[in-house]
């Protein structure tokens, strides 16, 4: 089977792992990764797998895939692309679609209170997030998961099932249609990552929880970093005197 993997970070690391006990031919697409994100670039150099930090395009293909996984990936695969792959392309998402298409799905689920998340497999389409839900599993969210923890939590377990889904593609398993409705979160730090003066201790609690994820900034109110909540009492308290 040949392969074509658009991924990033741990989760496009370990995915291509899983898809060479699979594939008799793999390519990667993937991006350049700062010093503190697991690097698919440099994990394909090591396994001698080819590469290229490329967006993938229909004019860059290097053969035509059984399937393309895109794990993690950060640019729109195009109609062009899917086409010449017969439209065999699946996706993984870390929301309960069609709740929480776009970005940052997990953030805004601790932001918003929610007391489960969950992961997507679905084909891609012409939309976003939009395309037949092949498998999905629900996770519970813990008043102790930060952003960071419940990345790995959540991309963790969702890895294990990507063998059934590659098997559930082979077997033309056409998936489900999503449901009408649902959120959708545009790339960007939700609040520009500020906690807001009319929260309550709850809501600044989940979004303290919500932006941790060293190294990347931390929660911000009123131009200092909130590491934790008594470090907003903290500020609070120096406000008043």
């Amino acid at each position: 089977m040949k392969i074509i993997l658009c991924g990033y970070h741990w989760a496009g690391c370990h995915a291509l792992e899983l898809l060479l006990l699979q594939s008799s031919e793999i390519f990667v697409y993937t991006h350049e990764a700062p010093f503190h994100v697991p690097c698919l670039r440099d994990l394909c150099k090591q396994r001698g797998i080819s590469y290229t930090t490329q967006t993938i395009d229909e004019k860059n293909l290097p053969f035509i895939p059984d399937i393309i996984v895109s794990v993690y990936y950060r640019f729109i695969i195009s109609s062009k692309v899917l086409n010449a792959c017969k439209r065999k392309a699946i996706n993984l998402h870390p929301s309960l679609l069609p709740d929480y298409r776009g970005c940052s799905s997990l953030t805004w689920a601790i932001i918003n209170n929610e007391k489960q998340v969950g992961f997507s497999y679905h084909y891609i389409d012409d939309g976003i997030d939009t395309g037949n839900i092949l498998l999905q599993k629900a996770l519970p969210i813990y008043d102790w998961d930060t952003q960071c923890s419940l990345y790995y939590r959540v991309m963790f377990e969702a890895l294990v099932f990507l063998p059934d889904v590659i098997r559930l593609v082979q077997i033309g398993e056409l998936g489900r249609v999503q449901p009408a409705g649902g959120r959708y979160y545009r790339r960007g730090c939700p609040y520009n990552g500020e906690i807001q003066t009319d929260w309550s201790p709850e809501q600044v609690q989940r979004f303290i929880r919500a932006m941790t994820y060293p190294p990347y900034p931390p929660a911000q109110y009123k131009g200092h970093s909130v590491l934790t909540y008594s470090d907003y009492l903290s500020i609070k308290g120096k406000e008043q005197l």
